[in-house]
């Protein structure tokens, strides 16, 4: 087999075939390759017909069919599956060839992974790609990270098949981040501020549904024009739509209507999640966006609670529209609290994993082709230009100024759905951390007494240096 192919690929699943139609469209030639090898013949007798495509059986055919230096793309399950492809192709590959780890892997396993590789003399990739089957297939948002040398070898590959932005569609969404698992890891964070984006407007549904009574007609209309303002986003955009679907399984009625009110998740949420926890920032939106699913998953119990748990149940009295336009501010409020805590938590990983990491850049990644794209990314990738130590976006001027405008809206919403009881954990978490970071000083002084009380903690304080610790039942007042 001559060795002419610019790329391999592994995996047919539907994002790895897609994402070869797409490298194979934008002019580069591609070996498939996939456990399953029916899967290679049916590809290469339909989608892939007539193309530059080769369809090989074995790991060893797939290799023998690339140039030099041989790029691999394995888009299998994240886990062991890619550990133990790994295996098997390195006693195949040369010096200097490089594997490409596409799939939603763990940061910490493509740490490990680029450290092995390299220890064999070859070059590791570990990129992130969001966009779903359709980015795949048209331009994704792509997020590589691993050994920099590698980089010059994927560049022109990666660049062409990535979504573009910009006044003339020429900027891809697919910059080099940074080494080894930096790549996973802002893919990680990206999917962790989606849970927070789908949370919230979610939340913004239901209270417009619950509190409001409005129709899917009526929904439609208002994620239509707030897709034309500041919320122009693709998440926007697919709610509008979904409000428009009728069922398509022979009932009457919206589609939306008939779905099963317990929300699934793939565990990237939960890894941004656990890793805040391990860093000790505080990503609360993405928590609570976690645990709302969870929640939510608890159908049967929240049934028969139901029947039991008493509250509330009126429906909002003011201005509708005034209250939809106060919903509106809420939720942009809430999702610039929902990034800035994800680009604190980048800032805190990079230091912690020292990765250089380019916070404009990874702005600029998400503006297209993924799942979290939307107008509002130039706004950070300009306060990043504007200031790249920047150590929160609640103080960039724009972002200050934006929550400032909104915080009435913000909190007549949250005191309303409390009154109403209607949930809002995603929107009551990102006020609670607004609240909090704007305070100069908290009650942690009280806890710290607590802590130092019981278990000798020990506490600093403000009027000197040092460590103290204080013998507070002898101190204390005795009770009467």
């Amino acid at each position: 087999m001559p060795a002419n192919c610019d790329i391999g690929l592994i995996g047919l699943a539907v994002m790895g075939e897609n994402l070869a139609l797409n490298i194979e469209s934008r002019g580069f030639r591609i070996a498939v390759f996939n456990r399953t090898v029916e899967k290679v013949d049916h590809l290469i007798e339909g989608r892939a017909k007539g193309k530059h495509f080769v369809g090989c059986h074995s790991l060893e055919e797939l290799v023998s069919a690339l140039k030099t230096p041989r790029m691999i793309m394995m888009m299998v399950k994240a886990g062991p599956p890619v550990d133990e492809l790994i295996d098997s192709l390195l006693p195949l590959l040369s010096k200097g060839d490089i594997l490409i780890d596409g799939g939603n892997s763990h940061f910490l396993d493509t740490e490990r992974r680029t450290k092995y590789v390299e220890s064999k003399g070859l070059l590791y990739v570990g990129t992130g790609v969001s966009g779903g089957e359709e980015g795949a297939l048209l331009g994704p948002s792509m997020m590589p990270g691993g050994s920099p040398a590698a980089w010059p070898h994927v560049k022109p590959i990666f660049q062409a098949i990535a979504a573009k932005v910009g006044p003339n569609d020429d900027i891809p969404c697919c910059e080099w981040v940074g080494p080894r698992g930096a790549g996973h890891y802002v893919k990680m964070v990206h999917n962790g501020i989606e849970y927070g984006d789908m949370q919230l407007i979610s939340e913004a549904y239901f209270l417009m549904k619950e509190a409001l009574g409005l129709s899917n007609d009526q929904l439609y209309d208002v994620f239509d024009r707030w897709n034309r303002g500041e919320l122009d986003s693709y998440l926007i955009e697919i709610t509008r739509d979904i409000f428009s679907v009728k069922d398509d399984q022979g009932s009457d009625g919206y589609l939306v209507d008939k779905i099963l009110d317990a929300a699934g998740a793939k565990g990237t949420g939960k890894w941004m999640s656990q890793h805040a926890l391990d860093l000790g920032v505080p990503s609360t939106l993405v928590t609570e966006a976690v645990f709302a699913r969870s929640l939510s998953d608890l159908k049967e119990a929240r049934v028969r609670a139901s029947k039991i748990l008493k509250g509330p149940s009126a429906k909002y009295t003011g201005d509708r529209d005034a209250f939809i336009e106060q919903i509106r501010q809420a939720l942009y409020a809430s999702k610039i609290c929902s990034y800035a805590q994800g680009f604190v938590q980048m800032r805190a990983a990079a230091k912690e994993l020292d990765w250089p990491l380019n916070y404009g850049n990874c702005a600029l990644l998400w503006r297209g082709g993924c799942i979290i794209r939307a107008v509002f990314l130039d706004r950070i990738k300009e306060a990043f230009d504007a200031d790249p130590n920047l150590e929160n976006l609640l103080l960039a001027p724009y972002f200050k100024d934006a929550v400032a405008k909104a915080q009435d809206a913000w909190r007549h919403v949250l005191s309303q759905a409390a009154l109403l009881g209607l949930p809002t954990p995603a929107f009551s978490s990102a006020l609670a951390y607004y609240d909090g970071y704007r305070r100069e000083r908290l009650p942690a002084n009280l806890l710290q007494a607590q802590r130092d009380y019981f278990g000798a903690h020990t506490y600093q304080r403000t009027d000197k240096p040092g460590t103290f610790h204080s013998d507070w039942l002898r101190l204390r007042r005795e009770p009467k």
